[in-house]
């Protein structure tokens, strides 16, 4: 892997969940692709049957934003990133987050690295409670 392309996919991805931690905006919204698709697989409460939540780049930035007067902790912050794969314009990516993983797929968009899908899970312990 090319490691310019690495660090700016790393870049991208910090971007995104030190942006959401510290309720940075400007952060969130740099790192996203304008039709994100950030979606989590959950059990619906009454029929125990999957269901697919979904959440747009437009509503997880105004969550960020709202976060701004709550920042997480730092020592709640965990934000291990991996890169797991670069071909041409295209990677993936895997964020380890406090109480979640995200898996990430980045583009390279007009010369800049954006998220254009994630698909992520809470880890055990921490219940899935939609925030939207």
């Amino acid at each position: 892997m090319n490691t310019d392309e690495t660090a700016a996919i790393r870049q991208t991805a910090l971007d995104y969940i030190e942006g959401f931690y510290e309720g940075d905006a400007s952060r969130m919204e740099r790192s996203l692709h304008p039709e994100l698709a950030k979606r989590i697989t959950h059990p619906d409460s009454g029929t125990g049957r999957s269901h697919l939540a979904e959440m747009r780049a437009l509503t997880l930035t105004q969550l960020t934003r709202d976060k701004a007067n709550r920042p997480t902790p730092k020592t709640e912050q965990l934000k291990d990133v991996t890169v797991l794969d670069v071909f041409q314009n295209a990677a993936s990516a895997k964020v380890v987050a406090s109480t979640w993983i995200d898996y990430l797929h980045l583009s390279k968009f007009n010369g800049r690295w954006v998220i254009v899908n994630v698909l992520w899970e809470m880890k055990p312990g921490h219940p899935f409670t939609p925030y939207w």
